[in-house]
């Protein structure tokens, strides 16, 4: 399968119909092999605009949600960033492409797909990541402060240690509400003072955690 072409031609779609208009990110996108994040018994789908699953009852996000999330996230290139989800690592690697002078933690509770995103990252070249295996809610306080905190996994409210790990100027973007419906919140620190932002509905697999589900 010509997975090249199949990828550049879903990142047009992404642009034409809006979700795509960053520079920085429609290059990630079109860089970063999707297919290659996924179990061989779904790489035929992987520019197919849906969620897939990925074992250990995770999916991979659709990829209209992950231009949604990284175009919301901002991301500049100096930037340190802070995932919770790993899941596969597709969606650290696409923030790893554009933050080349930065570097990208992220958390996963998984042990397998830790290893999975550990291994696919290290063999697509992306030396700025390193995953973790622990508690998402409670961030990575030893690696603090993060200018970007991106959460892939459903809250039911915004997890305190997430908010604390940021840095000024920085934003939190966070699914938050029911484990069947979520608000994607953009949570923004400047000046020592909180603001929120409602970005829309969305739908992604529960945060467990102590601060979570």
């Amino acid at each position: 399968m010509d997975f090249a072409s199949k990828r550049l031609k879903l990142v047009e779609k992404l642009i034409k119909n809006g979700y795509l208009k960053t520079d920085s990110v429609i290059s990630a996108m079109r860089k970063v092999p999707r297919e290659l994040f996924l179990p061989l018994e779904v790489r035929d789908s992987a520019y197919v605009d849906t969620p897939l699953p990925i074992g250990h009852n995770q999916t991979i996000s659709a990829p209209h949600m992950v231009a949604i999330m990284t175009e919301s996230l901002k991301v500049e290139s100096s930037n340190k960033i802070l995932e919770i989800g790993s899941g596969s690592g597709y969606q650290a690697a696409v923030l790893a492409e554009i933050a080349q002078d930065g570097f990208v933690c992220t958390i996963e509770r998984i042990k397998p797909l830790v290893e999975w995103a550990e291994m696919k990252l290290h063999e697509c070249g992306f030396e700025n990541t390193s995953v973790f295996e622990s508690d998402g809610t409670l961030g990575l306080p030893g690696n603090a402060p993060y200018d970007r905190v991106i959460v892939t996994a459903a809250a039911p409210h915004v997890p305190k240690a997430l908010v604390e790990q940021l840095a000024e100027g920085g934003l939190l973007l966070i699914p938050v509400g029911g484990q069947g419906y979520q608000e994607l919140k953009r949570v923004t620190l400047k000046s020592g003072e909180l603001s929120e932002e409602n970005l829309g509905g969305c739908v992604f697999v529960p945060l467990i955690g102590k601060d979570g589900w």
